[in-house]
């Protein structure tokens, strides 16, 4: 018999669940799993939602600030008084939170791909007795979702400049503007807390 690593063999035991009804149909090779299906679903309606509501921005001070789909900036439900190029910038911040939500999102759903292929993978190998690459595979399905959560860490510079650029033009917006080089370095060093 063959060994199996602690973290191989804990994941073999833990995903049976999921592997089950869970693998890529036949004729869709590479795509989503069933869970997969389910999570993109359930990630279709949240991005539906979020396109037509107000996005948030961090605060600390326990203000409620958004920006709505329109380009309006409101502070505790108080619509911020602005002119077309605040606007403008308004729209390319909130539309640059969106591409970063997004593509969270699309991570969530890959992950959930990841996992019931790691379980089925599991499954079958411990069936077929061979277990020895495995941990190859699951593994090279790890660095590609790596790879797509490092593209949201490219997305932050533009981000940064525009956020700067809004608290530079709307005073009342400067006390939200959070986000500065050290999130950006976090996000590239796999530890990612956009502010």
């Amino acid at each position: 018999m063959k060994t199996v690593k602690a973290p191989l063999l804990a994941l073999m035991l833990c995903l049976p669940l999921l592997a089950c009804g869970n693998r890529p149909q036949a004729n869709d090779a590479g795509g989503d799993t069933s869970l997969g299906q389910k999570v993109r679903e359930a990630t279709n309606k949240a991005r539906k939602e979020m396109a037509g509501k107000n996005i948030s921005v961090s605060s600390d001070d326990g203000a409620k600030v958004e920006i709505s789909p329109a380009g309006d900036l409101l502070i505790n439900g108080n619509t911020v008084a602005v002119d077309d190029a605040q606007r403008k910038l308004l729209l390319q911040y909130r539309e640059q939170v969106m591409q970063v939500a997004e593509a969270g999102i699309e991570i969530g759903v890959q992950g959930a791909n990841l996992g019931a292929r790691a379980a089925g993978e599991a499954i079958k190998g411990i069936l077929s007795g061979d277990t020895d690459k495995i941990e190859e595979r699951v593994n090279a399905e790890a660095k590609k979702l790596e790879e797509s959560a490092a593209k949201i860490c490219d997305r932050l510079p533009a981000m940064l400049a525009t956020q700067q650029q809004l608290a530079a033009a709307i005073p009342e917006f400067k006390p939200y503007a959070k986000m500065d080089q050290g999130d950006i370095d976090e996000c590239r060093d796999g530890h990612v807390t956009v502010r």
